[in-house]
C-alpha cells in the first residue's frame, strides 16, 4: 500500500519517539525537537510523532495538551504496552516522510544532534550517491550519563553482539538514528528489534555509520528496563537475529537483452 511519503507535500523528516510513562519529559523534549528540526529542516519541513506505549501516568494527558494547536505533532497511543520496538513500527508505519529520525523520550538524546547525523549523511551521499541513501546513520554515545551497572550493561551487551554478530558498531543501542523508511520496514520484525538495526541495515546490504554524539543525564522520570532480565532476553534475541543473518540470502537480478 502506498504511504503519504509518496506525496509532494510529505514533510522533509519524521521525528519519531517512543514514549512510556515520560510525564514531566514531554513538553521540554517536543519545544527542543522542534528547535533542531526547525534549523535542519525549515518551517513545515518535518513531523514529530509520539508513540505512547500503554502509559499508565500523565502521558497520555501531557500529549493531549501538547498536540492542541500543533500541525506537525501527531500522537498514536496503544491501549496496552507491546515495547519499545512496536512502538517504534508504530511510528514508522504512519510516518509521512521517507527519512526517519529516531531518538528516546526520557530527554537522554539531545535533539541538537540531529543536525550531526544529517551532516554525516550528506557527507556520505556526496561520496558515494544512490548506496549511501540505505546506510544507517546512529549515534555514539562517548561520554554516557548513566548509572555504572547501565553502563556496564549497555558495553558488555555491545561488545557481545558486535562480537557474535560482526556489525562493530560502537554504540548499536543508541536510539538516536537516522534512516529512510523503506529500509527500515524491510526489517524482518520481533520484540527487542530497536537493539539490532545495525546488524540487520548490514545483513540487508547496508552500512552503518557511527557519528558522535551527546549524552545527558536523566532528570525526571525512571528508566523502565530491568538489569539482569533485559541481558537474558537479550542472548535469547542475539541467538535468532544470528539464525537470521545466517540464513539470509539477497539475490541480484540478471540482466536480460530484449528478445529481438
Amino acid at each position: 500500500m502506498p504511504n503519504e511519503a509518496s506525496s509532494k507535500n510529505c514533510p522533509k523528516y519524521s521525528v519519531v519517539v517512543p514514549v512510556l510513562n515520560e510525564a514531566g519529559n514531554i513538553q521540554p523534549l517536543i519545544d527542543e525537537i522542534g528547535a533542531a528540526m526547525a534549523a535542519v529542516a525549515g518551517e513545515g519541513g518535518y513531523e514529530i510523532i509520539y508513540v505512547d506505549d500503554g502509559s499508565t501516568d500523565e502521558t497520555p494527558a501531557q500529549l493531549k495538551i501538547a498536540a492542541q494547536g500543533q500541525n506537525v505533532l501527531r500522537v498514536f497511543r496503544h491501549a496496552t504496552s507491546c515495547g519499545q520496538s512496536q512502538a517504534l513500527i508504530t511510528g514508522i508505519k504512519n510516518a509521512q516522510s521517507e527519512w526517519i529520525i529516531t531518538l528516546d523520550g526520557d530527554g537522554q538524546n539531545d535533539p541538537v544532534d540531529i543536525s550531526e547525523l544529517i551532516r554525516a549523511r550528506d557527507d556520505s551521499v556526496a561520496k558515494e550517491p544512490g548506496y549511501a541513501e540505505r546506510f544507517l546513520y546512529v549515534g555514539h554515545r562517548r561520554r554516557r550519563h548513566d548509572s555504572l551497572a547501565r553502563r556496564y550493561q549497555s558495553w558488555l551487551a555491545n561488545d557481545i553482539r558486535g562480537w557474535v554478530l560482526g556489525d562493530h558498531t560502537p554504540d548499536s543501542g543508541c536510539s538516536l538514528k537516522l534512516f529512510r523508511r523503506d529500509i527500515f520496514l524491510d526489517l524482518p520484525r520481533f520484540n527487542a528489534l530497536h537493539r539490532f538495526i545495525p546488524a540487520l541495515v548490514m545483513r540487508a546490504g547496508g552500512r552503518a555509520v557511527s557519528v558522535e554524539v551527546s549524552h545527558r543525564p536523566r532528570t525526571r522520570g525512571q528508566s523502565k528496563y530491568g538489569l539482569w532480565r533485559r541481558l537474558a532476553i537479550g542472548i535469547v534475541d542475539l541467538i535468532g537475529v544470528l539464525w537470521l543473518i545466517a540464513r539470509n540470502t539477497r539475490p541480484e537480478l540478471s540482466k536480460q537483452k530484449d528478445a529481438p
